[in-house]
């Protein structure tokens, strides 16, 4: 331990008093002249170790390519497989290849038909080559192996649930509604699981596959088809080919009877390229609905980076019981079955942010990779990005704004839970904690920041140099750093350092004065972000002012704890914006007066600060406030009408009835369904039961949007259930997971033990999809928790069967779920009882007899139960 100390003496107090710049006097121990007496010592912790650093992984040996040839043994659930790696030492000469293959049985390595000696331990394949090789000499292996995934002992993260890399989807058809199908899941280091490999982002090789199947199955790898080849009867040879180079955790295989949907992208030399669609036979005429967006973001992406699309070929494709959301595959995008929505769930909301983002991946994470985990973010904080890109191409930048918004929320909330920590993050303990609201969300924000400041130009520049210089290679941080610097002209390391390289965020607390005197708006921005955790950070802002004679931009910078600014205006000041782009990633604290509010609205150039403006506006309740909420409800951006929809009860009189007919209107009329959504709900709140019900039935009977129907059932339940159940029966049958979903709320608190059987044919059926059937399983636990013992005892099979699959939420609330019913069933046996000891006292044979049973069934039905989450809690 290092000792500091501060001199203290009052001598030297008062001294300092007088002298306001001087700093405190802080010396060490081993200063001279130190007088012990007046000295109070500081102890200051020493580190007594090196802190945690995460290196990218050393290069010996660099992957050339590699060519696979698999076969499948569908019973056991393994795959026979013979890779051949070309490869050569990247400096030092070296006898020997070290690759990773996790959990195989290796047969045997040859190089030139020669047999070679090898080692295998610890995941780790280690071939003696025969001589020592130097970096100008390439060399060609092959090994022999059987890969064995469900031997292997699971890991994975949040945002990757299972690490087991090759799955098998019921491969031997026990269930008859779930099509058999193989599919494979690189990333982060699970490739190595189904072939042998150098399994680390900063390894690039090129590849070929030969995937032999039975004829009834489709095949998607890397690259082009070269070939499909039948070999004997009943069997078949794909043979995928992508002669340019990619990480081994971008390796892809899908197998399975897919209907293909075929589709095209023209580039800008007018060449085109396949873009198609895998999808199961019922989803065949969904597909393009689904997907069919994807060759105009090709084309949009394209020209927003400079760099045309390189890959062969962009397939995407929607697997069962998928470990994670999507995967960016290089040219073989694997999704979840959460994206299967027909067209009426495609109104209530599509999947185009996660295509996006997973497109946006072929230029940034598998064109450019990060070299190591810890530099995920430059793989995850574009594609992240991509997705506020898209969303202002396409559908305008209010849309952007407001699910960007929704970003950054899952970045403060997540940190709240998991703890803050550097975006470009050296420490972790776990590669798998990269995967979190840093990497994306907040990267995402940050890149947008440096779009704001930068400008348009250089920003697509910046993105652009960065391409072009680092394709086909790895990269860190810093070469981002670096590109953008080139361009712009400026040293960005106080951004780079800020944002990537500390944690938190800015929390902002502002004040002003009005000097009408002077025509001065004096402001001070304090900065109250814990200090011990994040950085005084130097914000670019620019705030806005409106005055007698317009609006004027005052680009400002903060960088210090307490920064005051004074801003000229002319006349009369009507209103200020902080932060008028909107674009600041963190927390602001800020008071206005209520018509100065009301005025943002009106005058508010982005979504956020016009939705501020309306919700902390309609507490005005002057003429001018209740005619703002009125007015936003007419608003030509959707996100606000829904906003003013929440204020009509701030409506006064004639304003309340001016508001409830707009709402009757917006209720039928308005076309977004989640605005006539929020609508139908207001409404309910607003009216009496019996004028709401034919409002509720008209929206159950003519509405297109499945969200709009579940509201209206769900609010009728809860004045007539029994109207609304009646009005669920035909719907039971729609091919709608999100319909499914809906009525089973509505069951789960209304139905009877009749309604067992709606819940057990969606659980066995194949309608039910992705979040829906997380939705439908919570549903059902409650449904469950309000039966009586019989119908709780045959629910068992289903809850067994929701243990074996279903997805990574599926498991992951699973036991919950089950906890729930334990102790539901264990109320229930102490509630029975009770009841048993009174029909004992009184001598109350036959109802005791019936009670007993009762008691026995409810415990035999709570051991299955227990089994059930004690395997679940063995298997984690």
């Amino acid at each position: 331990m290092k000792r500091n100390l501060i001199i203290v003496a009052g001598l030297i107090l008062a001294s300092c008093a007088t002298h306001k710049d001087e700093k405190p006097i802080v010396i060490t121990s081993e200063s001279p002249e130190i007088n012990e007496e007046t000295a109070i010592y500081i102890e200051e912790e020493v580190p007594a170790e090196r802190p945690v650093y995460n290196p990218t992984e050393t290069i010996l040996t660099d992957l050339i390519h590699t060519k696979l040839e698999v076969n499948f043994d569908w019973k056991k659930s393994q795959m026979n497989g013979v890779a051949t790696i070309t490869a050569k030492q990247h400096f030092y000469a070296s006898d020997e290849l070290i690759l990773d293959a996790k959990g195989m049985i290796i047969n045997q390595v040859a190089m030139n038909k020669a047999l070679l000696d090898f080692t295998y331990e610890g995941d780790v394949l280690t071939i003696r080559l025969g001589r020592e090789y130097k970096r100008d000499e390439e060399y060609t292996v092959i090994i022999d192996y059987v890969a064995r995934p469900e031997e292997r002992e699971e890991g994975g993260s949040a945002a990757i649930s299972s690490d087991k890399g090759l799955y098998f989807i019921n491969p031997t058809g026990e269930e008859p509604n779930k099509m058999p199908q193989i599919w494979t899941q690189g990333e982060t280091e699970s490739s190595s699981v189904w072939f042998p490999t150098i399994d680390s982002p900063n390894a690039k090789t090129t590849q070929e596959i030969f995937i032999t199947v039975n004829e009834k199955y489709t095949t998607l790898s890397n690259g082009k088809l070269m070939s499909s080849k039948k070999i004997t009867e009943g069997k078949r040879v794909d043979h995928w080919k992508q002669t340019l180079p990619h990480a081994p955790y971008l390796f892809m295989m899908g197998i399975g009877e897919f209907k293909v949907i075929k589709d095209s992208y023209t580039r800008a030399d007018g060449t085109k390229m396949d873009v198609n669609y895998y999808v199961e036979k019922e989803w065949e005429g969904n597909a393009r609905s689904i997907f069919g967006e994807t060759p105009k973001m090709i084309a949009f992406f394209s020209e927003l980076t400079g760099v045309e699309f390189v890959w062969d070929k962009y397939h995407q494709i929607v697997v069962r019981d998928y470990v994670s959301g999507a995967m960016e595959n290089t040219g073989a995008v694997i999704f979840g079955d959460y994206v299967y929505k027909n067209d009426r769930e495609l109104l209530d909301g599509n999947d185009q942010s996660t295509i996006a983002h997973e497109l946006f991946h072929h230029w940034f994470g598998d064109l450019v990779t990060c070299e190591s985990w810890s530099n995920l973010p430059l793989n995850e904080s574009f594609a992240n990005y991509s997705q506020y890109l898209w969303d202002e191409f396409r559908y305008g930048v209010d849309e952007a704004d407001l699910n960007a918004e929704g970003e950054a929320d899952g970045y403060f909330q997540s940190s709240e839970m998991q703890g803050y920590h550097n975006l470009i993050w050296f420490d972790f303990d776990d590669k798998e904690q990269m995967f979190d609201g840093h990497s994306y969300n907040k990267g995402g924000r940050i890149l947008h920041m440096l779009r704001n400041y930068l400008g348009d130009d250089a920003f697509f520049a910046g993105m652009k140099s960065y391409l072009e210089k680092n394709k086909f290679k790895p990269a860190e941080f810093h070469q981002l750093r670096l590109a953008f610097e080139a361009v712009s002209g400026e040293d960005l390391n106080w951004f780079f350092n800020q944002w990537f390289l500390a944690s938190g965020h800015p929390i902002l607390s502002y004040h002003q004065e009005i000097d009408e005197a002077n025509q001065m708006l004096n402001i001070t921005v304090e900065q109250k972000q814990d200090l011990e955790l994040s950085p005084i950070f130097k914000l670019p802002l620019e705030i806005a002012i409106f005055d007698t004679e317009g609006k004027h931009l005052h680009k400002v910078v903060v960088d210090e704890l307490m920064e005051e600014i004074s801003l000229p205006y002319s006349g009369e000041l009507k209103g200020f914006i902080y932060d008028n782009q909107q674009m600041m990633l963190g927390k602001k604290r800020e008071r206005k007066s209520k018509e100065m509010y009301v005025f943002q609205y009106y005058n508010g150039e982005r979504f956020t600060a016009r939705r501020d403006g309306l919700m902390k506006g309609a507490n005005d309740r002057s003429e001018k406030g209740q005619q703002m909420i009125l007015d936003a409800l007419n608003d030509p951006f959707w996100g606000i009408r829904k906003e003013a929809i929440g204020k009509v009860t701030k409506l006064k009189d004639q304003k309340r009835t001016e508001g409830i007919a707009k709402l009757k209107n917006i209720a039928d009329n308005d076309p977004k369904s989640s605005v006539r959504s929020a609508a139908l709900a207001k409404l309910g709140k607003l009216l009496e039961a019996e004028e709401m019900e034919p409002i509720y039935v008209s929206s159950v009977a003519q509405d297109s949007s499945y969200a709009v129907v579940t509201t209206a059932l769900s609010s009728l339940g809860k004045d007539n259930p029994e109207k609304a159940m009646e009005l669920a029966g035909p719907l039971e049958k729609e091919k709608s997971s999100s319909m499914i979903s809906g009525i089973g709320q509505l069951y789960a608190g209304f139905g009877g033990p009749e309604k067992f059987e709606f819940f057990e044919d969606a659980f066995n059926g194949t309608v039910l999809q992705g979040f829906d059937k997380l939705g439908l399983m919570s549903s059902f636990t409650y449904f469950i928790s309000r039966q009586e013992g019989e119908i709780v005892d045959k629910s068992l099979p289903i809850y067994e069967k929701l243990s074996g699959g279903g997805g990574m939420y599926m498991q992951m609330f699973l036991p919950q779920n089950l906890d729930y019913i334990v102790k539901g069933i264990s109320e229930n046996i102490s509630d029975l009882e009770v009841e048993l000891a009174e029909y004992e006292e009184n001598n109350d044979v036959a109802y005791a007899d019936q009670t007993r049973k009762k008691i026995a069934t409810f415990n035999s039905t709570l051991v299955s139960f227990q089994k059930m989450i004690d395997g679940l809690e063995e298997e984690e």
